[in-house]
C-alpha cells in the first residue's frame, strides 16, 4: 500500500488543513519556527515538503502541518507520525530528528499526532497507522530531512545576523557557534529570524561517520514517566464528571441481544445506567467495581445466531477441505515445479487462532455532546477512530477530537477500531463522559483474532538432498480483504499471506507458492497479530527446511548454508549465530539446539535455541542466541529489547496459546488458560548485531517471527518429535508410558499447564 499525492495536492495542503488542537493554537500565538513536511512519493520512499513562515495569531493555518517546532525558549517539539506502544517508536523518531538538528535527545519533547491523514499517513501502509515494523523505515529519511532543513535555516539565520558565511558556523546542542569569533546564539533566539529564511530544496544530511546519536545506546524518552508513574496510558484517563462502564458482547460471533433483566443490577450501589446495543450490554457505574458487579448481575438472553454450533474442529475440517479443493491464488512462481525429478518430501502444518492479550485491556473514554464528540484512546489508527465516530454520531469530522494515548501493548489489536465504535455508541446514550473498560475476559473473548492456517508444503530433493522444487500452499482468511481491500493484488492475492514464503533466503530453482482464501464465518473477525504473515510463514518454512535437512542426513546449519547462494547478509547472521551459540558441541540426553533463519520486514535474523525436554514432556529453555542485521541501527538498546520481547511473545504462543471455539464461542477467558511465559521460564537471551550501512529494516516484530521455528526445531533435536501444529502438545513429548501417565494425572480442567490446542488428539494419533 502506498500513499500517492500529486504536486497540486501538496501545494494546497497549508490552506486545506484546519487546526484541531486548541493547545497548539495557543502555542502559535507565542510564535516560533515551524518545519512541516508531508510523507509522499512512490514505492518505499518518503521525502520532505518544507513549509516556512512566521507563525503567529494571523497565520494559524500552518500549525497542523507542523511535525517539528523550535520554540523561542529553545525547546524542540516533535509531533510523532508513528504511535508509541512499547516498541520504542518515540525514541527512535526523536533520535533521527535530533541527530540532524544537532540537539540532544533530552532537549526534545514528543507529542502524539492528531488524526490527520494528509499530514501523518505512513506511505508504507497507505493510512495514518502504526504497524508492520515500518516506523523507522518510514521515518529514516523523512525526519532526518526535517531536522537537517531546520538546522540549515537556524544556522543561516545566525550567519545573516553576524554577516558571515554559514560554512563558518557550527551547531551543537541547540546552539549555533561562529567558529572564528566564538560568538554563539541559541536556537530559541534564532527562531523568529529562521522562520524567514528560504528553506533549502534539499538540506545536506550528515555523513554517518559524524553521527553523535544514531547507533548509540540511548535511554528511551518515555522511561522517566513510566518509572515514576506520571506517564498516562489510555486506561489512566480521568476527565471531569466521568463515569465508568464495562461491557459484555454476544458470546457467539454474529449473535444478537434478545432481552435484559436489570432488576438485580440496579440494586447494586454505584450502578447508574444499563445501556443496550444490538449485540452487547454495558453497565455504567460511579466506578469500575460497581459497573462490573452490575454487569455480572444482569440476566441476559442472547440469540446465538448462525454460528451457535461452530467449533474449532469444524474450522480445521473446512480449512483442509478448502486447501484440497479450493481455487489457489498465485503468490510467486519460478521455473517448472512439475518437471522436477527426485525424492518428494511432504508435510502438513496447522496453526491456531491467536488472541493479542495486551497487558492493558481495551478501553476508550468518550464524551458525546449534541455538537461534538471527544475521545481519549490508545490506538494505532487515530484517523479510523474519527471515521467510526462520524458514523455513529452523525457529526462532521471537524466536530470530533481524538486524544491519542500511550498504549500498554498493541500487537496489532489496536489497528482495529471496533472497541472505539462500541464506546461511542454507548456514550451516545448517556449525558456525561464515560470510560468503557473491557474486562480481561471480554478482551480475550471479543478479539480480532490471528486467523487459523492450514499449510501443505512439499519439496523434491536431488541425489544430494538439495531441494530442486518447492511448493507451499497456505489456506486461511485475509485481513487485508476487509481492512484495506484496495491493497489486494489484481489477482485477489493478499500479499501478507505469502510474505516470507514467496521470497525465501534460499536458492531453489523451481518454486510455486499460492494461497487459498477461506474466510471465517460471518461475525468472526480476524486481525493482524504481531509479526503478521511472516510469523505464520516462517514457522512453516523453517520447520520444513529442518525436516529436509534431516531427510537428507545433513546438519541443519550446513544444509541451510549450502542453499544460501549469493546472499551475504543471510550468511552473515547465520555464521554469527552459529559461532556464538557453540553449535555442534555435545549436549546431554534430551537436550537439543534448533535454528531458524529468515529475512522479515527488511531485516535478516538467525536464532539458535537450546532446550531440554523432561521425560514428562516439560520444555525448559536454557539459552537463546540471536544474530541480527537490521541495516543501520538507530539504537542498539531498542533492537536488543525488541528481539528479546518478541521472542518471549512468540515462545508464549508456541508453548501455551491457542484460541479454541465451542458452540460458537471462545473457550479461553484469562491468563490461566491463555498463558504467557513467566520470568522464571525465560531463558538468557543474547543478541548480536551485525554492523551494516544498509537502510534500516524493521525490528519490532522480527523476534516473534523467529521464536516458534527455532524452538520447535530444538525440541525435535532433543526428542526426535516433529511438531507440525501449535501450541506444543506436551503429551507428544513424553518419553515413555510411565511418564505419560504422570502427565495425564497432572492435567487440570482449566488448562493451567500447556494447552493441548485444537487438534491435540489428532496429533497423538499421527
Amino acid at each position: 500500500m502506498m500513499l500517492r499525492v500529486d504536486q497540486a495536492q501538496v501545494d494546497r495542503v497549508p490552506e486545506e488543513i484546519e487546526l484541531q488542537n486548541p493547545e497548539r493554537r495557543e502555542w502559535l500565538k507565542r510564535g516560533g519556527l515551524v518545519v512541516a513536511f508531508m510523507a509522499l512519493g512512490g514505492a518505499g520512499r518518503a521525502w520532505g515538503f518544507i513549509e516556512h513562515a512566521r507563525i503567529d495569531a494571523d497565520h494559524p493555518e500552518f500549525a497542523p502541518n507542523a511535525f517539528v517546532r523550535v520554540n523561542r525558549d529553545g525547546s524542540v517539539q516533535l509531533v510523532m507520525p508513528s504511535i508509541e506502544m512499547g516498541q520504542g517508536a518515540y525514541t527512535g523518531q526523536a533520535t533521527l530528528l535530533a541527530e540532524e538538528l544537532d540537539v540532544g535527545l533530552d532537549q526534545i519533547t514528543v507529542e502524539h499526532a492528531p488524526p490527520n491523514r494528509k499530514l501523518y499517513s505512513n506511505p508504507l501502509l497507505g493510512d495514518q497507522a502504526t504497524g508492520g515494523s515500518t516506523t523507522i523505515r518510514f521515518c529514516w529519511t523523512t525526519l532526518r530531512d526535517a531536522g537537517a532543513a531546520a538546522r540549515f535555516m537556524l544556522v543561516a539565520a545566525a550567519a545573516q545576523r553576524w554577516k558571515v558565511d554559514p560554512d563558518q558556523c557550527t551547531a551543537a546542542r541547540g546552539v549555533v557557534t561562529h567558529t572564528a569569533s566564538g560568538r554563539t546564539l541559541g536556537y530559541g533566539e534564532l527562531a523568529d529570524a529562521a522562520a524567514k529564511v528560504t528553506p533549502p530544496e534539499k538540506a545536506p544530511l550528515k555523513n554517518p561517520k559524524d553521527f553523535q546519536l544514531i547507533g548509540k545506546p540511548l535511554r528511551r524518552v518515555d522511561t522517566p514517566g513510566k518509572v515514576d508513574g506520571t506517564l498516562p496510558f489510555g486506561i489512566d484517563i480521568r476527565v471531569p464528571g466521568m463515569k465508568v462502564a464495562t461491557v459484555q458482547a454476544s458470546p457467539t460471533f454474529g449473535g444478537k441481544l434478545v432481552s435484559v433483566d436489570d432488576t438485580r443490577a440496579r440494586a447494586i450501589p454505584g450502578v447508574l445506567q444499563v445501556v443496550k446495543l444490538d449485540d452487547a450490554v454495558a453497565v455504567v457505574g460511579e466506578h469500575f467495581w460497581a459497573a462490573k458487579q452490575g454487569l455480572e448481575a444482569l440476566d441476559i438472553r442472547w440469540d446465538r445466531g448462525a454460528n451457535g454450533n461452530f467449533t474449532t474442529e469444524q474450522l480445521f475440517k473446512d480449512l483442509a477441505e478448502a486447501s484440497e479443493h479450493g481455487t489457489p491464488i498465485l503468490g510467486r512462481e519460478v521455473g517448472q515445479v512439475g518437471n522436477a525429478k527426485g525424492k518428494v518430501v511432504s508435510a502438513t502444518y496447522q496453526l491456531p487462532m491467536l488472541a493479542h492479550a495486551t497487558m492493558e485491556p481495551l478501553n476508550t473514554t468518550v464524551h458525546v455532546r449534541p455538537d461534538a464528540c471527544e475521545i481519549w484512546v490508545g490506538t494505532q489508527v487515530p484517523a479510523r477512530c474519527v471515521d467510526v465516530a462520524m458514523k455513529v454520531t452523525g457529526l462532521p469530522a471537524e466536530a470530533i477530537q481524538v486524544h491519542n494515548q500511550y498504549m500498554g501493548g498493541g500487537f496489532g489489536r489496536r489497528l482495529f477500531e471496533d472497541s472505539v465504535e462500541q464506546a461511542v455508541a454507548i456514550a451516545k446514550q448517556v449525558n456525561y463522559p464515560v470510560k468503557i473498560i473491557w474486562t480481561r475476559e471480554e478482551d480475550i473473548a471479543q478479539d480480532r483474532y490471528r486467523a487459523a492456517y492450514y499449510d501443505r508444503i512439499s519439496a523434491t530433493l536431488d541425489d544430494q538432498g538439495r531441494p530442486v522444487a518447492w511448493t507451499d500452499r497456505t489456506t486461511g482468511a485475509s485481513v487485508m480483504a476487509t481492512f484495506a481491500p484496495g491493497a489486494m493484488g489484481k489477482n485477489g492475492l493478499d500479499p501478507d499471506l505469502v510474505e516470507c514464503s514467496a521470497e525465501l533466503p534460499y536458492e531453489i530453482p523451481n518454486l510455486r507458492v499460492d494461497w487459498v482464501r477461506h474466510d471465517m464465518p460471518s461475525g468472526l473477525h480476524v486481525g493482524w497479530w504481531r509479526g503478521v504473515g511472516p510469523t505464520h510463514n516462517v514457522f512453516v518454512v523453517e520447520s520444513f527446511v529442518d525436516e529436509l535437512a534431516h531427510a537428507a542426513g545433513k546438519d541443519p546449519v550446513a544444509y541451510r548454508r549450502d542453499m544460501l547462494g549469493d546472499n551475504p547478509r543471510a550468511r552473515g547472521v547465520l555464521d554469527l549465530a552459529v559461532e556464538k551459540s557453540g553449535w555442534g558441541s555435545t549436549l546431554p540426553a534430551r537436550h537439543g539446539r534448533g535454528i531458524a533463519l529468515a529475512a522479515p520486514f527488511g531485516s535478516f535474523l538467525c536464532v539458535v535455541m537450546e532446550v531440554e525436554v523432561s521425560p514428562q514432556g516439560e520444555v525448559i529453555m536454557h539459552r537463546a542466541v540471536a544474530a541480527v542485521d537490521c541495516g543501520t541501527v538507530i539504537n542498539p538498546n531498542t533492537v536488543e529489547a525488541q528481539i528479546q520481547g518478541g521472542l518471549v511473545f512468540g515462545w508464549s504462543a508456541a508453548l501455551y496459546s491457542g484460541i479454541t471455539l465451542k458452540n460458537g464461542a471462545v473457550e479461553q477467558r484469562n491468563f490461566n488458560d491463555y498463558r504467557v511465559l513467566r520470568m522464571n521460564q525465560t531463558p538468557p537471551t543474547e543478541v548480536y548485531l551485525v554492523p551494516s550501512k544498509e537502510t534500516p529494516g524493521g525490528i519490532g516484530e522480527t523476534g516473534t517471527v523467529m521464536a516458534m521455528p527455532s524452538l520447535t526445531n530444538a525440541i525435535f533435536a532433543a526428542t526426535g518429535v516433529r511438531l507440525r501444529s501449535l501450541p506444543i502438545d506436551k503429551a507428544a513429548l513424553v518419553q515413555d508410558k510411565q511418564a505419560l501417565d504422570a502427565v495425564m494425572a497432572a492435567t487440570t480442567p482449566d488448562h493451567s499447564s500447556v494447552s493441548e490446542g485444537p487438534t491435540a488428539s489428532a496429533r497423538r494419533r499421527t
